[in-house]
């Protein structure tokens, strides 16, 4: 998507301005009761750095929808402000369309070749969810494969043009097989354009919700103009949700697609929510999506489902976590995804003590691709990870007793 402005400070000694964050919460939605309406009408625009509002837009993901919303019901709206708004609207829409037809093309390739993947987030969720490719933004197209049909689709993807972003050889490819999730592909339309995913975290997360059992109960929808196969409903609540707790749920597009997929409560089929929370608590992720519900409605200020209530309130821990993940959204914090800090937060949010233990054994004996760029070594000693993994691990606890 274009970039209106400088990209938001990755620091969080920068904070957020209150309005224009709460503007932000405010219109994240496609839609909008007379109410909600009646209050962005009346907003005292005036008040606002509007340079802050594109900046923390296009930050959390939600630009498409603050320009819609703001444009067809905001008064009083600075003409330079719309055409920003408008122009942002308009270039994510064409890369939308882009990315669509793209997910076409690479889906009539896989047919061909007779390899299933599955396609989510991107514009399958955009078409699902939010109704409207214009409005949910998105930078690559995601597709979910079995592991065992990694090295067909790869080769499929390089017969029609795109290489894997990152180069390993035959070994490390292997090897990031076993302990890693995900691979970019680059093509000369761009880099990182196309994500094959193997599972949904890396393994260390102890989170074992397998890419064959997503495979299994896929259904169809229609996006790029055809059908193409989707995550049913109740996966793909599992699936947002768990992506959104992977980071923190430090960006307001995550939440919305909470909201939007259980909005869907209202279209046909329903979320059958009994068989979602089952699949949640034999994952261990009950606590996650008690988390992500208590945001969309406390950030958001959705309604939520009365299954999705009762899922915030079998947790007494629920609303705590969210209001600290609540505080640390709305100030702008950010994370380095391999600290101390990250891992204590991610511990936070198993409620079994099983699985709690699972995901620390994990964490220190899975080395990654952090592990690979340290050193490289010989097929025959890449149990040695395992080691420069300890030895990394414990620097950053040094470097954080000694801060």
């Amino acid at each position: 998507m274009t970039t209106l402005l400088a990209p938001f400070p990755a620091s969080s000694t920068r904070l957020q301005r209150q309005d224009e964050f709460d503007l932000l919460c405010a219109l994240s939605r496609t839609e909008l009761s007379p109410e909600q309406i009646e209050r962005i009408a009346n907003w005292n625009l005036s008040a606002l750095d509007w340079s802050a509002v594109l900046r923390l837009a296009e930050h959390h993901g939600v630009l498409p929808l603050v320009a819609r919303n703001l444009m067809e019901h905001a008064r009083g709206l600075p003409p330079e402000v719309e055409r920003s708004l408008r122009s942002g609207y308009e270039a994510n829409l064409r890369r939308s369309l882009w990315f669509s037809a793209e997910l076409t093309r690479i889906l009539q390739h896989f047919g061909r070749r007779q390899l299933r993947a599955l396609p989510y987030k991107g514009p399958v969720l955009a078409q699902s969810a939010y109704g409207d490719l214009g409005l949910r933004s998105f930078s690559d197209l995601d597709f979910l494969i079995a592991p065992a049909d990694f090295e067909r689709t790869k080769q499929a993807l390089a017969e029609i043009g795109y290489r894997p972003s990152a180069g390993l050889t035959a070994p490390f490819e292997r090897f990031f097989l076993r302990t890693g999730y995900e691979r970019s592909f680059d093509s000369a339309a761009g880099r990182y354009l196309v994500e094959l995913q193997w599972a949904l975290l890396p393994h260390f997360y102890g989170v074992d919700l397998r890419v064959e059992d997503l495979l299994a109960r896929a259904g169809k929808t229609v996006a790029g103009g055809g059908e193409v196969p989707c995550l049913s409903l109740e996966d793909s609540v599992l699936v947002l949700c768990l992506h959104a707790a992977k980071h923190l749920w430090t960006r307001l597009i995550w939440l919305s697609d909470i909201a939007e997929t259980l909005r869907s409560q209202f279209r046909t089929p329903a979320i059958d929510y009994p068989l979602t929370f089952s699949r949640a608590r034999v994952l261990g992720i009950a606590r996650v999506l008690g988390v992500s519900f208590w945001l969309v409605k406390n950030v958001l200020h959705e309604t939520l489902p009365k299954p999705a209530e009762e899922m915030v309130a079998a947790d007494p821990r629920v609303p705590a976590l969210g209001r600290e993940f609540a505080e640390r959204l709305g100030r702008g914090a950010v994370y380095d995804f391999e600290s101390t800090e990250y891992f204590r937060l991610i511990l936070k949010l198993r409620e079994r003590r099983g699985d709690r233990w699972r995901y620390l054994w994990r964490l220190v004996w899975t080395p990654g691709a952090g592990e690979i760029t340290v050193v490289r070594l010989p097929e025959a000693l890449f149990p040695l990870y395992r080691i420069v993994r300890i030895g990394r691990l414990m620097r950053k606890l040094l470097l954080r007793a000694e801060s």
